[in-house]
């Protein structure tokens, strides 16, 4: 089962696999992505043999966030179709976050802004030793709003002031620190790791793992923010001055200038 970006399958034990699949830009997602990803999650619930779900990124990198290309071309766009495009953003990284059976995501080279987000929204995370993470977004005038919930759940307020708003790069080793991977591991090692941890989930049962799942977000979520209102920041965010600046800056290859 596959689409031109996300590449997905189902074994015989219930592990559905599920690939990002623009390795020529580093799996940066644009709106072609975000509709293949939400379609590959519909058609796999549907299945009632789905145990657990791997997701991980063709090539070299995990997923280097967002196509900027494309944003630029959005952010020129009506503000109906900015907020279109940030709920179905919003959709795909919750669906992912709330599935019904466990989440493993494998992490190698680049994962950044919503890379970062898909990461935090799965329920175990193991990264090689050459991932490198960012929260980006503010360094292109943009703000992370839809994967708020996630990565506050994922590295802690604190530790998500710094890391976006600085929007520095971080190691596997530091993401590990701070709780975003749970585990790192030698490149060469990431899929057998993987195996390891898929082999103990499948070993558990499934409606208890789901009930579980589900009762640790419901009662972790209780003061956050409604999705309308960050989906709303989010699709403001991408036509403001300052986002402007930032993907214009991106496609002239120059350092944005951002002013008060």
């Amino acid at each position: 089962m596959t689409s031109p970006t996300v590449v997905f399958s189902l074994d015989e034990r219930g592990v559905a696999r599920v690939a990002l699949n623009r390795a020529q830009v580093g799996n940066a997602y644009n709106g072609e992505m975000i509709a293949a990803l939400f379609a590959a999650m519909d058609e796999l619930c549907r299945r009632p043999q789905l145990r657990l779900l791997l997701l991980t990124g063709a090539g070299e990198h995990f997923q280097a966030g967002a196509d900027l290309e494309w944003l630029r071309g959005v952010s020129r766009d009506r503000h109906e179709e900015n907020v279109r495009v940030s709920r179905a953003t919003a959709q795909v990284v919750d669906r992912l976050d709330r599935l019904p059976v466990p989440t493993l995501a494998l992490v190698q080279g680049g994962c950044f802004g919503g890379g970062t987000g898909l990461a935090a929204a799965c329920d175990v995370v193991i990264a090689a030793d050459n991932a490198v993470f960012s929260i980006a977004e503010v360094r292109w005038g943009l703000t992370p709003a839809i994967l708020i919930p996630q990565l506050s759940d994922a590295v802690s307020i604190r530790q998500l002031r710094r890391y976006a708003l600085t929007g520095e790069r971080f190691s596997a080793a530091q993401a590990q620190r701070i709780g975003l991977v749970h585990q790192v591991v030698p490149l060469e090692e990431l899929a057998g790791a993987g195996e390891a941890i898929m082999a103990r989930l499948l070993a558990n049962a499934p409606v208890a793992m789901a009930e579980t799942k589900r009762l640790v977000l419901e009662h972790g979520r209780r003061g956050s923010l409604g999705a309308h209102a960050l989906i709303e920041s989010h699709a403001r965010s991408r036509q403001s001055a300052e986002a402007r600046e930032g993907l214009d800056a991106f496609g002239e290859r120059r350092a944005p200038i951002f002013r008060r």
